[in-house]
Formats: C-alpha cells, structure tokens, sequence
C-alpha cells in the first residue's frame, strides 16, 4: 500500500495536527488509494511518511475507528474496514446481497419453530389470531464475521416444512411460489444492547440499524414480517431518489 501526498479537501489550516491527519488518511480511503481490507503501514512508518509524533498518529486513527473507517484487529494491525451498500429500492434477500459483493455467507440458527400469531403479529400478516406461524431467529454472517440479526415471522402455511430452509428464506420461499415481490421496510438508527452485542461481536452501546421489513407476494399477500439489527460500522442503505418531475 502506498500512501498518496495529494489532499483534495484539506481541514480547516486551524485543526489540530491529528484532525489534518486523519483527513489525509480519509481521503486516501475514499479515492481508493487504500482499499478495503487492506492493513494501514505500522504507525512508526506512518510516523515517518506523515512527518508527525506517534501520539498524533493514534489519535488520527482512534477518529477513523470511531467513523468505521477503520478497523483494529488484535495482535496484528489496523485495516480499512469495509462498508456494504444496499440498494433501498430494491428488495433482495441477506444472500443475494452477499453473493453480489461476492461474499461468502453463513446462517447461526437461534430459533425456528412453529407458534401461534398473536394479535399484533395477526394483524401486520393480515392473519386471524392464533393461526400457524414459522418464527426464525438467527446471526447472518458474511465474510465469516457476524452482520445481521434477523427475526422473522412467515404463515406456517407459506413454508409447511422447515427443513427445506438452509440459509436463503427467500430461496425457499421461491421453491414454493411464494417468493415477495415488494414491501416496506423501516430503518432507524439504535445503540446495541447486551445481547445484541454479544450476538454481533461488538460493543455494548454502539450504533446499529433496526430494520422491520413487511413484503408481499404478487397477489398482495403478506409473506414475512422481519425485525434486523444490522452493525452501524459495516453496513449503509442507498437509495436512488428522483424529482417530482
């Protein structure tokens, strides 16, 4: 890796020196002059190719951690950490995602059992109260590091079989024509509780995304209502807007 000199959009000349500092390493991120997963040179040579004290290193790069565009991995350096666009207006599933990033993909299963709907989940399924629904808990992962946790509620009619879901719902789903065609989803930003931080290995109050997604098939029918807790330092949403006219 190679660091370049150029600064496009310099910080204020009144910033102090590690604010300087880290927009240089920002902009060489953001050009893709350091690439995704690539490790940042020691803060010795970072030292000398910057001209600057270690102490105004680490402070440059403490800002880049908390921004999630760095990453620290224990014992063996820090690395540009890489941030996942998701298309908003489009509605494909965590694998689909994965695989176009070219991704591996794998499933923690917590739950996936079949219960009854009670009245508020009756409702957002258009179902009557106590009818079958399949309840599926699980960690997504991609790249073999924790990103997602989904909770999702199907009609137990939509999936009679559990077993034939492996790690793609909407795969399954398909198999068996019920694959949805549209939705709503809601995205708001959250701090990671206890347990979400243990489930997605990060620390307790950090930011993350909570998604509730309700899709539908072509004839209108609900098919899933999903609640996510998505990590905040590695995933963003993208959304192609346009005028009115």
């Amino acid at each position: 890796m190679s660091l370049s000199p150029a600064i496009l959009q310099p910080a204020h000349r009144h910033s102090p020196i590690y604010i300087k500092l880290a927009q240089k390493l920002r902009l060489q991120i953001v050009e893709g002059k350091i690439l995704a997963g690539e490790a940042l040179p020691s803060e010795r040579d970072l030292c000398a190719l910057m001209g600057t004290s270690r102490v105004t290193v680490r402070k440059a790069i403490a800002l880049l951690i908390e921004e999630g565009m760095l990453s620290r991995k224990q014992g063996s350096g820090t690395y540009v950490a890489p941030r996942i666009q998701a298309q908003g207006s489009y509605l494909t599933s965590f694998s689909e995602d994965a695989r176009a990033r070219g991704e591996s993909t794998a499933t923690v299963w917590l739950e996936k059992v079949v219960g009854c709907a009670n009245e508020e989940e009756a409702r957002r399924l258009e179902l009557t109260p106590g009818s079958a629904l399949l309840r599926l808990s699980r960690v997504r992962m991609a790249g073999g590091k924790p990103l997602a946790i989904e909770n999702a509620l199907v009609p137990a009619d939509m999936l009679p079989d559990a077993s034939e879901l492996s790690d793609s719902l909407y795969a399954a789903l398909a198999a068996r024509g019920n694959r949805p065609i549209n939705g709503q989803q809601k995205i708001r930003a959250a701090l990671a509780g206890p347990v979400d931080a243990k489930l997605l290995g990060v620390a307790q109050g950090e930011e993350i995304l909570r998604i509730e997604r309700l899709t539908r098939r072509a004839d209108g029918r609900p098919v899933e209502l999903t609640r996510s807790a998505y990590r905040g330092d590695r995933y963003e949403f993208v959304s192609d807007l346009r005028g009115p006219f």
